[in-house]
């Protein structure tokens, strides 16, 4: 059987990816964690061709050169200037990208999303200073667009996963908001703990993102740049609440919760459709 192969970015200030990698293998893929200095000299020796034996990359969380010029700045212009046309190939396959947090600033950096009319060069949003002005570590509830075209996030409705970053505000025009209205691009929106909207309140939406927005993706689905943490809801006892769930299931007889947390279904999802779609 072809296995699905992971890429997960490392180096320079990027500090989640064994939780990534460890998620992506839970998750059934093959994942190598691997320098982005080392991409970037083994594509340039194999003459472009590095990337084509991955089906899933990821760009993960971090401080990737300590923010400097802004978050995620320093790690797009060096992949843009480096492996601009790899990474376009890999896209025109129709293979998948995910950003999370840092990565997900980079992702913007580069031009990758929104992606509108297949334009992954043109920078037209951002991720800004939090409203607050402080850096923030906490556990948000995320309403998931169901309509979205993401093939990360099928069959999901809701989930809570932490958020950790100072620099999280989704930010555009009200003319690109529109067309990621529109083009049902956004994925995930930070919510009530009824899952009612949050409507920019704080601490439901974390940051002050407009129109309640942690996630996006580009009119394909292929790739989802997301401020949340799946990677660290990889198994149950990692929410705050765990100890409580676990007391009512015991209280109400009800079966063991199972290992995993529910983070690693998006990590599922883009595996499954690497079965079903690129293999």
């Amino acid at each position: 059987m072809k296995k699905v192969n992971a890429l997960v970015f490392t180096g320079y200030g990027l500090n989640c990816d064994y939780e990534t990698d460890f998620s992506l293998k839970q998750a059934g893929a093959v994942s190598n964690r691997i320098h982005i200095n080392e991409v970037i000299e083994e594509s340039h020796k194999s003459r472009g061709t590095f990337l084509d034996q991955y089906h899933i990359m990821v760009l993960g969380g971090g401080f990737s050169w300590g923010d400097d010029h802004g978050a995620g700045m320093l790690m797009a212009s060096k992949l843009k200037h480096h492996m601009g046309r790899e990474i376009r190939r890999f896209i025109d396959r129709g293979k998948l990208i995910i950003g999370i947090c840092n990565g997900f600033q980079a992702l913007v950096n580069m031009g990758l999303l929104p992606g509108f009319d297949s334009n992954y060069n043109e920078r037209r949003i951002a991720l800004v200073a939090n409203d607050r002005g402080n850096f923030i570590d906490i556990w948000t509830r995320l309403r998931i667009n169901e309509s979205s075209p993401s093939v990360f996030t099928k069959g999901m409705s809701v989930i809570d996963l932490p958020v950790r970053h100072g620099e999280g505000k989704f930010y555009a025009s009200q003319e690109d908001m529109e067309r990621l209205i529109k083009g049902n691009q956004i994925v995930m929106q930070y919510a009530a703990k009824d899952a009612s909207p949050a409507n920019g309140r704080y601490p439901m939406n974390p940051n002050g993102s407009l129109e309640d927005i942690a996630a996006i993706c580009d009119p394909t689905g292929h790739i989802l740049g997301m401020m949340p943490h799946p990677e660290a809801f990889n198994h149950y006892t990692n929410h705050p609440e765990w100890n409580i769930k676990k007391c009512r299931q015991k209280n109400a007889a009800e079966e063991k919760p199972k290992e995993e947390g529910d983070g690693i279904m998006i990590f599922k999802n883009a595996v499954n459709y690497v079965k079903d779609h690129l293999l």
